[in-house]
Order: structure tokens, then sequence, then C-alpha cells
């Protein structure tokens, strides 16, 4: 699925950090000079703000001398300009995926450590909406990534949080490429939401070792499949 106008905004004023090597405090723009460079609406333009501020890439500020800010250089910052910068080197995205799913357990299992009613509840709601997209690759994915940021939120591990989340925005910002075998298979998107439940189930029950089991099977189904998300709506 091709990009909203405000994901390639916001990839693109990345790719403006980077290429004019802008400190952190350094200002990017104000909203009416994006919407002058640009020509998209205040919406648009919203939006892109919102996605750059969650990944920590940008401040913003309100006020007369306000506008768009480079962000201090957090883990995920660095990581995710570095991967901006060979996007276009599929050995460099393979190392970008072997990275994240590296991490997985660790973060999995501090998810089932540290885990609270609350996020059990957001991760039972991600599944339930999994299962019924699951008929759909795109919409199965959208909901697929979610559920893993979500549980990557419940660490308390920054460093690990950062990384996985940076290598998760870059994979994200890929066209999807439907892996020819399974793309369209209904038992092939209904196991991997099975897979998933069972994790969720181990993380709700704060069982380390289930969920290191999980994460095992989450592993030996989708890893030879390794696909890029869809660009979220």
């Amino acid at each position: 699925m091709p990009q909203t106008r405000a994901q390639s905004l916001a990839t693109e004023i990345e790719r403006w950090i980077v290429e004019r090597e802008l400190a952190p405090g350094s200002r990017i723009a104000t909203m009416d000079e994006l919407r002058e460079q640009t020509g998209l609406g205040r919406a648009t333009i919203s939006e892109a703000t919102r996605l750059l501020a969650e990944r920590g890439t940008v401040d913003v500020k309100l006020g007369r001398s306000g506008g768009l800010f480079v962000a201090q250089p957090a883990a995920v910052v660095r990581l995710r300009h570095t991967l901006l910068s060979v996007s276009q080197d599929p050995a460099r995205v393979r190392d970008a995926l072997a990275v994240r799913d590296a991490l997985e357990e660790l973060i999995d299992v501090d998810a089932a450590l540290h885990r609270t009613d609350r996020d059990v509840r957001d991760l039972e709601s991600i599944v339930t909406t999994m299962r019924e997209q699951s008929s759909t690759r795109s919409d199965f994915l959208q909901a697929n990534w979610a559920l893993h940021r979500r549980i990557a939120e419940i660490t308390p591990n920054e460093l690990a949080r950062d990384v996985y989340l940076g290598t998760m925005a870059q994979v994200e910002s890929l066209p999807g490429r439907p892996d020819a075998d399974t793309a369209d298979d209904a038992a092939y998107l209904s196991a991997r939401v099975d897979i998933h439940a069972e994790l969720v189930a181990a993380i709700a029950a704060g069982d380390a070792l289930r969920t290191s089991r999980a994460v095992g099977a989450h592993r030996a189904l989708t890893s030879p499949k390794v696909e890029a998300a869809p660009s979220r709506a």
C-alpha cells in the first residue's frame, strides 16, 4: 500500500534533517512554511508533525517563534537516521530485521514481567482486531504491527525499546511485498493470529517461560517470510 501524504511528508522531513545535518534544537520550519513549501493542507501537516513527534524526531513549539525543531538524538532517532541513509540497500534492511528479531524475546519477556492490567486489555483488544481482519492481508498486518509496537511500549528497557521500535519504523516505511505463497492464504493468516493470541496470553499470565516459547513459535512461522508492513492510513 502506498504511503499517505502525511507519512511521505514525515519521511521527507527526516531526510531534510539528515541531508542538512541539522543539530538538535535546530529549527526546521513553521507550520505555515511547511504548507507553503509543500502545498499540503493543514490536516496533513498536523498529522505528519504528530508522526514525527511520536518517533522522537522533532519537538513542536507553539507561539510566534514556534514550529518544528530537531529533537535531542535519542537512540531511536539515531537509528532511524542511519537506516534512512541505507534504505535502498537490501543487505542493510535485512540487518535491521535481524536486530529486531534478536530483540523480540527480550522485549516480550519484559512485557510479561512488567505488564499492567491496562496493558493486557490493550493487547487483547488488538488481537481481537487481528482476528476480525485476518481475511485481508493489509488490514491484518496493520493490526499485527500495532500489537508488536504496543508490546514494546511495556518494557522498562529504554534502549532495547528504542532500537526495536526504530527498526520496526524503518521496515514499516518500506513498500509492502506480499509473499507469493502466503499473501492470500487465509489458513496462514489464521495461524498467525493464533500464534499472537498465545503470545498475548503468555504475557497476560506473567509467564516468562511460556512467553519465550510463544516467541519461538512466532519466529518459526514468520521468519522465513519476512514482510514489510503496510503504510498506516
